[in-house]
């Protein structure tokens, strides 16, 4: 099952392991156990610290424990970790046989610490490039605390499961049998949800942070790019990231980021992460800003509010808080979302495997789901708002080469339906005037992005799209205060191009540092 060279590797980390583990299944004779009980003899080959034993006596077959020998729980997959969990199985081998979490201290003691009994349920495809961010986290968590215990669940292994609670998009966590999160989420705001108080200490721990040279609010590419030339000038930087990476998390295929032929978003996140991390900034995760307080005159201090109560602030800001996904805004879609109304075509795809879509959009991300979709599911339709399609000509060109696609030109999508529980159809107006009906089961909505900007109406000069308005240093109509990425003016939104503008804003905030005196300035009260 495993290729040599994925053997090699795995043999390597295996030999780091400082107790024995056990890997405890659950199998039946079904044609899945018999390929979990391939993988695990195979891991289990690699180390003598490593044993099968088939022993199992959970329900959900077939599933195995990661454990160590002498322990009574541990981390548990009811799926077969191949594609996008591979990571996750990999990790969960070598912390369940000593290795510690890459966590801070503070993180660390704080799981640790947490009261009551947590029982996660996590529901992932293994073609999903979010689920695995929230998998490790728990994992890890399970590792680090005996009261919190994580089941990993690939929904095309356990498809009663999934439709007895209606899952149609993955990550879907239940804690306590109870629906706790929904979409990509990270260990900071799981804490956040079980610890009451953490929100509280975060404030407080920032209260006194010194004022800093350079504050980046974003951690996607732009505000990475940023982080590391400002860090590079000597300047005092911190930066503010909800998560990083920001949208490229979301994107499964690039191939156009120059001199690297082919990556995924979670792999580049990871990658701009370790970059930023290599330098001297002061990182501030899963963080919000809420409002942004200009100097009163140039060379004074900006203040920025946080959703947690903290204000930083800075000589200079650079804004780079990026985009999010368009919604369609028609009747139906927030009744249904995550009941047939998706955003991700890799992550929620399978789920709807010999079922009738559509595919809102004609631009790239909307023809390359359509592409992406028709070899599950048993037919697509695609409806673009205008006359013709937006993609590059590859994409169309191979878009008519399949069969079981319909292309609607001059089809604005006007309403979706359903039946209370899922989506049943949708109804758009055609370039007749006429209102059309499909009949369908799922609606993936790719028309687009929103910038992150909503917290700066009124602060700052924003265009009609609510996009930042910037000059060719990626200055604002603020003095002190530059933006770059998706969240700006620039024209084509590409993550080659928001790595580029970070990097201009920085090397503006640096000229304007130089050129402008700093004043006293009054702090901004929190």
């Amino acid at each position: 099952m495993l290729q040599d060279t994925i053997k090699t590797q795995l043999k390597a980390y295996l030999a780091g392991l400082a107790h024995p583990i056990v890997l405890e299944a659950s199998l039946d004779d079904s044609p899945k156990s018999r390929e979990m009980h391939e993988l695990l003899h195979e891991v289990a080959a690699l180390s003598d610290k490593v044993q099968v034993s088939e022993q199992g006596t959970a329900t959900r077959r077939p599933s195995f424990v990661i454990r160590r020998e002498n322990a009574k729980t541990g981390v548990t997959f009811a799926a077969i970790p191949m594609g996008h969990e591979f990571t996750s199985f990999v990790l969960a081998l070598l912390q369940a046989g000593g290795h510690a979490p890459r966590l801070s201290d503070e993180t660390v003691a704080q799981i640790k610490a947490l009261p009551g009994q947590y029982n996660f349920e996590t529901y992932v495809s293994l073609s999903c490039q979010n689920c695995p961010d929230v998998v490790q986290a728990l994992n890890a968590m399970s590792v680090l605390n005996p009261n919190i215990h994580n089941v990993t669940i690939d929904g095309a292994l356990f498809q009663d499961e999934v439709a007895q609670k209606n899952i149609m998009s993955v990550p879907q966590v239940y804690l306590n049998g109870e629906l706790f999160e929904t979409g990509r989420t990270d260990i900071d705001q799981i804490l956040a949800r079980l610890d009451a108080d953490a929100p509280k200490r975060a404030a407080e721990k920032l209260k006194d942070i010194a004022p800093f040279d350079v504050l980046i609010i974003g951690g996607g590419p732009a505000g990475a790019s940023a982080a590391i030339y400002a860090a590079r000038k000597g300047l005092r930087t911190g930066l503010v990231a909800e998560r990083f990476g920001g949208q490229v998390m979301d994107t499964e295929g690039i191939e156009n980021f120059i001199s690297v032929k082919e990556t995924d978003g979670p792999k580049l996140g990871a990658a701009l992460e370790a970059h930023v991390r290599q330098y001297d900034v002061d990182i501030i995760p899963s963080q919000r800003a809420k409002e942004l307080f200009p100097a009163a005159h140039p060379g004074g201090l900006h203040g920025v509010a946080l959703e947690s109560g903290a204000i930083l602030h800075a000589r200079t800001v650079i804004l780079a808080t990026g985009a999010h996904w368009r919604h369609l805004g028609v009747p139906g879609e927030e009744e249904y979302r995550n009941k047939g109304v998706a955003y991700c075509p890799h992550c929620d795809g399978p789920f709807y495997k010999g079922k009738r879509v559509a595919v809102a959009g004609g631009g790239n991300s909307g023809v390359e789901a359509a592409i992406d979709l028709a070899g599950i599911v048993a037919h697509v339709t695609l409806l673009q708002r205008g006359s013709h399609l937006k993609a590059d000509k590859v994409l169309q060109d191979k878009l008519y080469s399949l069969p079981n696609v319909t292309v609607l030109t001059e089809a604005l999508t006007s309403r979706i339906e359903g039946n209370g529980r899922n989506v049943t159809g949708l109804t758009y107006r055609g370039g007749d005037g006429a209102d059309h009906h499909v009949d369908l089961e799922g609606v993936f909505v790719q028309i687009g992005l929103l910038p992150n900007t909503g917290w700066l109406k009124g602060t700052l000069k924003l265009n009609d799209f609510g996009e930042i308005v910037v000059d060719s240093h990626g200055a604002t109509s603020v003095p002190g205060v530059f933006a770059a990425g998706d969240a700006t003016t620039t024209p084509y939104k590409q993550i080659v191009i928001a790595i580029g503008g970070g990097a201009t804003a920085a090397l503006a905030a640096f000229d304007y540092l130089i050129r402008v005196p700093a004043t006293e300035d009054k702090l901004v009260a929190a």
